[in-house]
């Protein structure tokens, strides 16, 4: 499936901007580019019901973050401290990075 690339990476501080975690910022733990879906850090926190196994001797109720649609989170800017787009910039080298639309600011480079 072309074109799936997501607009945030793991690690980068989001800012959810639509549904009942509206206003919260956390970073970014999992991207799933192929569900359109991030996972973020004490965000959409779901409670599971797990049985004990193997790898998890104590069973019992556990408390997870749940995954949010890309759409629903913009990247905010280490630089002005904003939720913002992002561009694409191509440096001489051929290197590309993301850039802030807000203050041009380069965000990483890839």
């Amino acid at each position: 499936m072309a074109g799936l690339g997501a607009h945030v990476r793991r690690g980068d501080t989001v800012l959810v901007i639509a549904g009942k975690e509206r206003g919260k910022r956390g970073k970014v733990l999992i991207v799933l580019p192929v569900k359109r879906r991030v996972i973020v850090e004490k965000v959409n926190m779901i409670k599971r019901h797990q049985r004990p196994t193997q790898k998890l001797r104590q069973g019992g109720i556990i408390e997870r973050e749940g995954a949010v649609h890309l759409s629903n989170v913009m990247v905010v800017c280490s630089k002005c401290d904003r939720p913002t787009r992002t561009s694409i910039q191509i440096f001489a080298e051929g290197k590309k990075a993301r850039v802030c639309k807000r203050c041009d600011e380069v965000i990483d480079r890839t």
